[in-house]
C-alpha cells in the first residue's frame, strides 16, 4: 500500500527515492517519490514491461469527506463529470484522444479516494498527461451538463439498490455509524441523489475544496523514466494551486450496546445475514487491523471451519465473505452470508456468531497462521503481473499514505503477528456492545424481527 532523500533547486522537490527492495520486501519493484512545491506527489515505477505505461491519478478524497448534512454522494458524483470536458477539451475530444491512443481508461469512487487510471503505449504519455492536467486544474461544466449527469447517477444508485446485497451494506452502515460519514455509502444517501439538480453551485464548492495538488498523487508504472515523468508532471501540474481546505471528518462514537435492523425485499431472493463488529483503521504501525485481516482468512475464508460445514458439508449458505476494507478511520469487520432456506436464518446466524466468539479466547495454531501468512503475501505478489496490475495494485496504499513503503512496512508487521495477538484482538473487537445484525428477506416471516427494526425498500 514506499527511500533516499533527494534535494532539489528547481521546481519539483525530490523527497524520497528507493534504490534496491531487499527480498523479503512484498513491493519488489524500484520506485522514486517526487513532490512539487505545490503538494502534489509523483511515485514512478518502471518495469520491464516494454512500451506500455499505466497512469493513476488518486485523488484523497471520497464519502468520507461529504461532511455537510444533505451533501452526501459528490465525490462519487465528480467521477463522473471529470469526463465531462474541460477548458481545452471536450468530452467527445477526450474520448478521441483515448481511442486513437487504445487506451483502457475508466475510473472508481470509494469511501477514502477516487481514482482515475488509464493504460496506454508510452509514447502518448505527454498527450495523455496534458489532458489529464486540463480537466484537473480547469475543469469546466454549465448547469445542463451538470443536472445530466445528476440523473446519471440516480439511474446508477437505482441499479445498485436493486441488489439485495448493495441494500443491506447500505442499510449495515447506516446502522453502524450514527455520527462518522461511513454511515453513508459512496453513492450518497437517496434524498441527497435526488437533491443533486439543485446543488450546482455546491457541486463547484467540492471541487475546489479536494480537487487540489495536496491532495493528488499521480503514480506511473511501466516503461517510464524518473526525469521524464518529473519533467511532464512539473510541465503540466506545476501551475497548479494548492488550496486551504481540509475537511472535519466527525469521530464515531463509542458504541454500547448492540444494534439489529432488517431489510424486507419487495421482491424473491435468498435471505442474507450480515453480522458486524466495529473495528480498527489501517494502520502499518499498530498490530490489530492486521491481526484481524489474519484472522478473517482463518476464521472464515474457504479453508475456515465455518466454511467448510455451512456451505460445504450442511450446504445450508451459498454465499459466505468477510469484508474488512483498508480504510483511513475505523472500519466494520463483516461477514455476509446468503442462506439457502428461511428457516435457517437464526442457525446461521448463531454458528457467525459462535465464531466470532470462538477466536476470542482461542489460540490459533502457530503452522496455520504461518500458512495464511505465507499465502497471503504468496496471491498478493502473484497480482501484480502487469504494469496497470502493479498502478491498481498501489493505488489503494497511496490514498493511505501516499507512498508504496506502506506495503513494506505492512508486510514486516505480518510477521510479527503472533497467535495471542489475534486472540487479543479478536477479545477487544468482538465485544456485544459494538456488533450490528443486518438481514434481509423478502417477507415479514422470513426472519424473526421482534428484536430488529425494520427498514422498509
Amino acid at each position: 500500500m514506499r527511500l533516499l532523500i533527494v534535494l532539489s533547486l528547481l521546481i519539483c522537490v525530490p523527497v524520497m527515492a528507493l534504490a534496491q527492495q531487499k527480498s523479503r520486501k512484498l513491493f519488489p519493484y524500484n520506485y522514486t517519490i517526487d513532490d512539487l512545491p505545490n503538494g502534489m506527489r509523483l511515485v514512478t515505477v518502471p518495469t520491464d514491461y516494454p512500451n506500455l505505461v499505466a497512469l493513476y491519478i488518486v485523488v484523497q478524497t471520497g464519502s468520507r469527506n461529504e461532511v455537510e448534512s444533505g451533501k452526501s454522494g459528490f465525490a462519487h458524483f465528480f467521477e463522473h463529470m471529470m469526463f465531462r470536458g474541460s477548458e481545452n477539451y471536450t468530452g467527445d475530444q477526450r474520448e478521441a484522444i483515448f481511442k486513437r491512443a487504445g487506451a483502457e481508461t475508466n475510473a472508481y469512487t470509494s469511501d477514502d479516494r477516487t481514482v482515475y487510471h488509464a493504460t496506454f503505449s508510452k509514447e502518448d504519455l505527454d498527450e495523455i498527461l496534458k489532458m489529464e492536467a486540463d480537466r484537473f486544474l480547469r475543469l469546466k461544466y454549465a448547469l445542463p451538463e451538470f443536472q445530466t449527469e445528476s440523473l446519471a447517477v440516480k439511474g446508477e444508485y437505482d441499479k445498485n439498490s436493486a441488489n439485495p446485497f448493495s441494500k443491506l451494506f447500505e442499510v449495515m452502515r447506516e446502522t453502524a455509524f450514527k455520527t462518522h460519514t461511513y454511515s453513508h455509502t459512496t453513492m450518497g444517501y437517496l434524498k441527497d441523489i435526488q437533491d443533486m439538480p439543485n446543488q450546482f453551485e455546491y457541486s463547484q464548492e467540492f471541487f475546489k475544496r479536494f480537487y487540489r495538488p495536496e491532495y493528488t498523487t499521480v503514480v506511473l508504472v511501466g516503461d517510464v523514466t524518473r526525469a521524464g515523468a518529473m519533467d511532464l508532471t512539473r510541465k503540466y501540474f506545476g501551475d497548479w494551486k494548492r488550496g486551504d481546505y481540509v475537511a472535519k471528518i466527525p469521530a464515531e462514537p463509542k458504541q454500547t450496546e448492540p444494534r439489529k435492523a432488517h431489510v424486507d425485499w419487495p421482491s424473491p431472493t435468498l435471505p442474507i445475514v450480515a453480522v458486524a463488529f466495529r473495528g480498527p483503521a489501517y494502520s502499518d504501525v499498530e498490530k490489530d487491523k492486521m491481526a484481524l485481516d489474519l484472522l478473517a482468512q482463518v476464521a472464515f475464508g474457504e479453508n475456515s471451519d465455518l466454511y467448510q460445514r455451512l456451505v460445504l458439508t450442511e450446504q445450508k449458505v451459498d454465499a459466505l465473505s468477510p469484508t474488512f476494507s483498508n480504510r483511513m478511520d475505523p472500519e466494520l469487520f463483516a461477514l455476509l452470508a446468503r442462506v439457502k432456506d428461511a428457516k435457517d436464518v437464526d442457525y446461521v446466524r448463531d454458528q457467525i456468531l459462535a465464531t466470532f466468539k470462538r477466536y476470542t479466547t482461542e489460540l490459533i495454531p502457530t503452522a496455520k497462521l504461518d500458512a495464511t501468512r505465507s499465502r497471503l503475501r504468496y496471491g498478493f505478489a502473484m497480482a501484480m503481473d502487469s504494469s496497470d496490475a502493479i498502478a491498481s495494485t498501489l493505488a489503494p496504499f497511496v490514498s493511505l499514505r501516499r507512498s508504496p513503503e506502506t506495503i513494506d512496512k505492512l508486510a514486516a508487521l505480518m510477521e510479527t503477528i503472533t497467535a495471542q495477538d489475534v486472540r487479543d484482538a479478536a477479545a477487544r473487537y468482538f465485544r456485544d456492545e459494538s456488533r450490528t445484525i443486518v438481514t434481509l428477506a423478502t417477507g415479514t416471516k422470513a426472519v424473526a424481527k421482534s428484536e430488529a427494526t425494520e427498514v422498509k425498500n
